[in-house]
């Protein structure tokens, strides 16, 4: 690897706004923490969370990096002084706190992965947030298991389109909810048992209808809102309801009955201000049980677009907009 440079393009948030606050700057590459890698980044995905930090309504934890960006795929370019797991050259894939949209990131040594031989950087950086948070959620949080029914709502999200592959992998019926006739069927192609159009169909009696009148066991919820008591209704006896997002309000007015009366479990977690050992047990939890998946290709990150690093405003735009089936990723050049 040649000498690093001192300056590195870096996408950063001029004000909380609209896609059009994103402005490229040129800031000092980073220095890598004691047990840090710093990667020089092919391809940083694009995520919610992102939208969100640009709003204002996301900032990121104490000492992680003004810039947005939390998942990357790249080479990496130096080690911390206690770095032990990679070696400068190595293709990894990593989970960071902030800092992606950039030429530069450093990360975890123990929140990266190795890129599965065949997977370009642009699908590598399309994984981390969206699988980890997927594993985590469903499968440690939710205990979903083989012969069970998952419902995912935002059927093809990232999330969603990653969450249908990992739960029929792993022998689970999955029922998806999306926006469109053309985003159902996409679920379908995924494999999805059943794709419930939102907008003009009932997710409550669609869930219900697929399962012989049971329930899903586990339900993967990103919106909230009004969807939180409805989940309540879908849920099986013994379901578990999963929160990792609020696209609609994170309040709601509950009948909490329900959970009395099926025993229902409503959990949720966020990933990003997690301590360095709990993301660690679950990339380790992913290397293990999702990788190898990958690796064989039964379980691939669906690609929606991929934009230049000086086109995260187009990008943001993208998503927001909805119209996406998948990852969006910013692919970061020379």
């Amino acid at each position: 690897m040649s000498q690093l440079p001192a300056e590195m393009t870096a996408i950063a948030i001029r004000a909380p706004g609209g896609p059009e606050v994103l402005v490229p700057e040129q800031r000092p590459v980073p220095v890598p923490g004691a047990d840090e890698i710093l990667v020089k980044v092919m391809a940083a995905g694009v995520n919610r969370p992102d939208v969100m930090q640009r709003k204002g309504l996301y900032p990121p934890p104490p000492g992680a990096s003004d810039i947005p960006g939390l998942e990357i795929a790249g080479i990496v370019a130096a080690l911390g002084p206690q770095a032990t797991r990679w070696k400068i050259g190595d293709r990894v894939m990593a989970l960071v706190s902030g800092g992606g949209y950039a030429e530069y990131c450093s990360a975890h040594e123990s929140h990266a992965l190795a890129i599965p031989n065949g997977l370009s950087f642009a699908e590598a950086a399309a994984i981390p947030e969206t699988f980890f948070t997927v594993w985590h959620n469903a499968f440690e949080r939710g205990g979903l298991k083989s012969g069970e029914t998952l419902l995912i709502h935002g059927g093809t999200s990232g999330i969603g389109t990653a969450a249908i592959q990992l739960a029929k992998a792993f022998g689970a019926r999955v029922v998806a909810t999306a926006g469109s006739a053309e985003k159902c069927e996409a679920a379908r192609k995924l494999g999805a048992d059943a794709a419930v159009n939102y907008k003009t169909d009932d997710f409550v009696k669609a869930t219900k209808d697929a399962t012989g009148g049971k329930g899903a066991d586990v339900i993967l919820d990103m919106v909230g809102g009004d969807y939180i008591e409805r989940n309540y209704e879908a849920a099986a006896v013994e379901g578990r309801i999963v929160q990792i997002a609020f696209q609609g309000s994170p309040k709601a007015m509950v009948d909490f009955r329900r959970i009395m009366l099926k025993r229902l479990h409503h959990t949720g977690s966020t990933l990003r201000a997690r301590s360095v050992p709990d993301k660690a047990a679950i990339a380790a939890a992913v290397a293990d049980k999702v990788l190898p998946l990958i690796a064989a290709g039964r379980v691939r990150p669906v690609m929606d677009s991929s934009f230049p690093l000086t086109e995260a405003p187009a990008a943001h735009a993208r998503m927001e907009s909805s119209v996406h089936i998948g990852k969006i990723v910013l692919m970061v050049t020379e």
